[in-house]
């Protein structure tokens, strides 16, 4: 299967097939400007690839970042090469993480894309965590809300974003998922399902388990995404290294697309942090 970047459609041919899908004109990308790329690097994410995303910058392929948390991160340090780790602002609980996602429309989900969300749900909450998982039937008071990329960002290979916990214990608020997973990209519910619980991974606080070298999962010449200012934490009890091996970690920087349920090291990760 076609390996897919971590929310990103790399590939001239993944290309053609998603603006065949729609014959609507896309307006030419704009480019990053110097300075925006020198913080983004500053801060220890890779500037390959970083794009224009809704009212900020997409950076490592699936990571939200405005103007504004830009200028509020600091620069990191070196870190070594260790598998799971966490950003310093984590969900306080014990709590239970509300979710929705509209069902149906042009702006909504197909019932193959909900299933996904609901299997994702129940994989956190199969782990007994000190926080839980509910979708809702309304975006009123959700604190996390799951709602579609533009028709452009689909157009253009961009699969899901996400960010991470607030300081005030909060978990990030959106995950912008495409909705074209199971239409165009022919995935099945539990590689759906994969695709959003690493967004809601991003949510509660893991970095990518391959982050001290993406080339692990993603191919291409290694690359380290860094503290980003947000930290990268090792979570004591996980192993050195990161690999491909059964899966490997949902929380990997790139996926195929396949199934990637929870490994040992994942369970053990999330039950130290909840």
């Amino acid at each position: 299967m076609k390996k897919i970047y971590s929310y990103i459609l790399a590939g001239a041919m993944s290309c053609a097939m998603l603006v065949s899908c729609e014959t609507e004109s896309v307006a030419p990308e704009e480019a990053i400007s110097p300075e925006i790329l020198a913080k983004i690097q500053s801060l220890g994410f890779s500037t390959e690839g970083v794009i224009h995303f809704e009212s900020g910058y997409l950076v490592e392929n699936d990571i939200y970042l405005t103007d504004q948390t830009l200028n509020e991160m600091t620069p990191g340090t070196a870190i070594p090469s260790l598998e799971q780790y966490s950003t310093n602002n984590l969900v306080c609980g014990p709590r239970v993480i509300t979710m929705y996602a509209a069902e149906g429309g042009r702006k909504g989900y197909s019932a193959g894309m909900i299933a996904g969300l609901d299997e994702a749900i129940s994989r956190y909450n199969a782990q007994n965590l000190t926080i839980s998982f509910q979708r809702v039937s309304s975006s009123n008071n959700a604190d996390i809300v799951m709602s579609r990329l533009s028709k452009r960002d689909e157009r253009r290979g961009v699969l899901g974003s996400a960010g991470f916990p607030t300081s005030s214990c909060d978990p990030y608020g959106t995950i912008k998922m495409s909705g074209i997973l199971e239409s165009t990209y022919g995935l099945s519910t539990d590689g759906i399902a994969t695709i959003i619980a690493h967004e809601m991974g991003h949510c509660i606080g893991f970095r990518h388990t391959d982050f001290f070298d993406r080339s692990i999962s993603c191919g291409g010449s290694p690359s380290n995404e860094g503290t980003a200012g947000v930290g990268a934490n090792h979570i004591p009890g996980t192993p050195t290294g990161a690999d491909l091996a059964g899966n490997g970690s949902y929380m990997l920087a790139c996926t195929d697309g396949s199934n990637r349920p929870f490994t040992n090291a994942d369970k053990t990760a999330l039950d130290y942090l909840y």
